[in-house]
């Protein structure tokens, strides 16, 4: 699955989110999630496949983090988009201000 498809869900937004705060045991993520383990187990794992997030096993329980490489190649993609719409919206407030 690409970054992507897996970022199209707004549950695996919500982890990413929360992963942003720094590593979590999955326990942890269905508490604030408020959703039952099957499921967050299962969008941890659409994201693990997407590269956006990592495991690790500490003993019993497994951590996750996010890993930041395919965010920046997002991140790359989406560049050219902004500088479009950056110069559409200065354009129209060039407009707006002449209409003044």
């Amino acid at each position: 699955m690409s970054a992507f498809a897996a970022l199209a869900d707004p549950v695996r937004r919500d982890i990413l989110a929360l992963l942003r705060q720094g590593e979590q045991p999955a326990g942890a993520l269905v508490a604030a999630l408020a959703l039952k383990q099957p499921s967050v187990s299962k969008h941890l794992k659409t994201l693990r496949e997407a590269g956006l997030v990592r495991a690790r096993v500490d003993g019993p329980r497994r951590l996750y983090s996010l890993d930041p490489a395919p965010l920046a190649e997002l991140d790359a993609w989406l560049a050219p988009y902004r500088r479009f719409w950056a110069e559409k919206l200065d354009a129209l407030g060039d407009h707006l201000n002449r209409s003044d």
